[in-house]
């Protein structure tokens, strides 16, 4: 395809592809100007602004992460000694306990899709309390097959 694409400002046209099939030309009604030293993209009057939607971060997932690893430094350090007892002086359950652990077993491009707020990753922290893989490649293949459900 080329990458040809023209710009007439003020009219609003269809997209229309080349005779040949191989060219799209789309028209954009937009106006340069400069502002402070800068170029500044001017739409028309009556077009409907365009706002970004902010990338949606999931505070519990991201929450449920950063206890995982604070429990886990707690556990290494032997300030407890067992899940048991570091489950009742958090006064939670011990199997919500071990499945938030388990989310320090995540591979590192996981936890950057699940920290970076520019990725909408679409997981949830339930997703990541079914059991999953250690190895960091099928955790991969896993968690796309959930995105893509």
């Amino acid at each position: 395809m080329s990458n040809d694409v023209s710009f007439i400002a003020g009219q609003f046209q269809k997209p229309k592809l080349s005779a040949d099939g191989r060219t799209l030309v789309v028209r954009i009604p937009f106006t340069l100007r400069r502002l402070g030293g800068r170029k500044q993209v001017i739409t028309p009057a009556n077009a409907a602004p365009w706002i970004p939607t902010a990338p949606r971060v999931d505070a519990t997932l991201i929450k449920a992460v950063v206890r995982g690893h604070r429990w886990l430094e707690m556990l290494e350090s032997g300030r407890y000694a067992t899940i048991r007892d570091l489950a009742k002086a958090e006064k939670i359950n011990e199997s919500y306990l071990g499945r938030v652990l388990r989310l320090t077993l995540l591979s590192p491009a996981i936890l950057d899709t699940i920290l970076s707020a520019s990725k909408a990753c679409g997981l949830e922290l339930a997703d990541f309390f079914k059991p999953f893989p250690l190895d960091w490649e099928k955790q991969k293949q896993k968690i796309s097959r959930i995105e893509d459900s």
